[in-house]
């Protein structure tokens, strides 16, 4: 059994030398060597979240686009790089990159932000709720895909999932929420939207409809838009995945979250996705 996440080591760690690290905990499916992409997209919006802008605004952030450019290590020291892209009073942008010791970008990411204002608003026609259920609730399934199911890694030990519809076993759609169990710097409890940026990348994953052992299906980037800051620990997601008609892919494909917390649905994701044969 997993401890609860103030006893677990972090997602990324400081190297002392102005660099940073990911953990064993920040560790992907795939490969030992090299990070999932939640990690890396809430380490770059914590990155977007601490940008001053020295304008006395309250801003929040409404959107992030993350680019998963190359395989982010695992154990290798980073450089983070964090500026201020448009300043503004209303609408302002920030972005955010880390780059391997050549120097090369391995992810970045753009932050869109809104000034934060708070106001009542009248009666006016809602959506539906796309995720049944509580916070937490769900089952809890084991694992069995990855190629260690044994080591230490974000899916497994960084991350607790409870499933309300669909699973992990189970091709196509499905409603599940999420849980950061560690933090993603240390001392520093997880945001909101740091929250919401682990879980997302989740949406290509859990939403599969394609057996990985005939099909590649991987996604570069993540894009994800919030209409609030969200609140509490769990982040809810309705995700699917498409890849082209029903009989026939060009190669690419998209996969779609709606996201919610404790008060409601709170956002959307979507991640590009490469499709191809084995």
């Amino acid at each position: 059994m997993v401890s609860d996440a103030p006893e677990l080591p972090a997602l990324f760690a400081p190297t002392g030398d102005g660099h940073w690290m990911a953990t064993e905990y920040a560790r992907g499916p795939w490969d030992p060597a090299h990070c999932h992409g939640g990690p890396v997209s809430a380490f770059l919006a914590r990155a977007c979240e601490q940008v001053e802008l020295d304008d006395g605004v309250d801003w929040q952030i409404a959107r992030l686009t993350i680019e998963l450019t190359r395989p982010v290590p695992v154990g290798v020291p980073l450089a983070l790089r964090a500026e201020v892209e448009r300043p503004g009073r209303k609408v302002a942008m920030v972005a955010a990159g880390l780059a391997s010791a050549d120097g090369r970008d391995v992810a970045k990411v753009r932050a869109l932000l809104i000034r934060r204002s708070e106001f009542a608003l009248p009666d006016h026609p809602l959506a539906p709720p796309e995720l049944t259920g509580t916070p937490g609730a769900g089952r809890a399934e084991t694992v069995t895909w990855a190629v260690d199911a044994d080591q230490v890694a974000f899916h497994s030990h960084g991350a607790e999932h409870r499933i309300v519809t669909g699973g992990w076993e189970t091709p196509g759609p499905i409603e599940v929420w999420i849980r950061l169990r560690t933090q993603v710097v240390e001392g520093e409890p997880p945001t909101g939207v740091q929250r919401a940026a682990a879980a997302a990348d989740f949406g290509n994953g859990v939403s599969s409809a394609l057996d990985f052992n005939d099909f590649v299906y991987i996604n570069p980037d993540l894009t994800v838009h919030l209409a609030r800051p969200p609140v509490g620990e769990w982040i809810g997601m309705s995700s699917h995945s498409r890849y082209g008609t029903d009989t026939l892919s060009s190669g690419a494909g998209f996969a779609e979250s709606a996201l919610h917390d404790a008060d409601g649905r709170v956002g959307r994701s979507v991640q590009s996705l490469f499709v191809e044969r084995r």
